[in-house]
């Protein structure tokens, strides 16, 4: 589904992005891994990246080619990181890598963001959502004072103001054909799954006895690659959950079904 085309994939080193970095290049992509940490594996062309640093996300805009087809933003820390941390990392950064490739996109290029089913909470959220709109990284800090992001919080709202973004910017584009989704994993198995477990305690433990199982990285993977495809032309704004059916258990259970 990806022959020929250049996709760039964040967080390459470990669980969903290694995932989709070596669904991509199975699939015929040119892939162009980004990770703070090298990979054991190296998928394509490797590019050391830290998206909290402005520097950085410049260096690495620089150094990426024209003509990209899609970019995969699947970077990002754990609840158990610092709250500052997590909203740099997993949101400001994230934007801030988008925006500045824009220009460097293909016409017809997907985006594609990892969002989690922790952000399903946004309609919750609206006041500091658009309090973060034009949040800058040197600001994260008093922000997250202000708003009363900490602990866990963090990673809640950065996937809350990412589906958010999302949707926002599902026309954005429109005129060079460029769209943007997400996907929202329920629990998966990944090298950070325990800090979820840690950070969430009872809450996560419940989740996990409701579910079949956790999801893996390849059962991640192919949705985002399905994204990237032009197969979802025509998907614009969307986030998909791929969690087991727990997104839909959670609205039944709100909606008193």
């Amino acid at each position: 589904m990806l022959q020929g085309k250049t996709i760039i994939v964040t967080g390459a080193a470990s669980g969903i992005g290694a995932a989709t970095a070596a669904l991509a290049q199975a699939q015929g992509a040119n892939v162009i891994s980004v990770d703070i940490n090298p990979p054991a594996q190296v998928v394509g062309r490797f590019i050391q990246a830290d998206l909290s640093d402005l520097a950085s996300i410049a260096r690495l805009v620089a150094d990426l080619p024209q003509g990209i087809d899609g970019l995969a933003n699947i970077a990002g820390l754990p609840p158990t990181r610092p709250a500052a941390d997590v909203v740099k990392v997993n949101l400001v950064g994230l934007k801030a890598l988008t925006l500045q490739l824009i220009p460097k996109l293909a016409d017809g290029a997907s985006i594609v963001n990892l969002a989690s089913l922790a952000g399903m909470g946004w309609p919750e959220s609206k006041a500091a959502i658009q309090a973060s709109a034009t949040l800058e990284m040197g600001d994260v800090e008093a922000f997250c004072a202000a708003q009363g992001i900490e602990g866990a919080r963090s990673y809640f709202f950065a996937k809350e103001a990412l589906i958010v973004w999302t949707m926002e910017n599902r026309w954005t584009w429109r005129s060079r054909g460029i769209r943007m989704n997400c996907v929202s994993p329920g629990p998966v198995d990944t090298p950070i799954l325990q800090d979820f477990v840690q950070t969430l305690g009872a809450r996560a433990e419940e989740d996990m006895r409701t579910m079949d199982r956790p999801g893996t990285p390849a059962d991640i993977a192919p949705v985002v690659g399905f994204l990237l495809s032009d197969g979802a032309a025509w998907i614009r704004g969307t986030n998909v959950p791929a969690d087991g059916g727990m997104f839909a258990n959670v609205q039944l259970q709100m909606h008193g079904f």
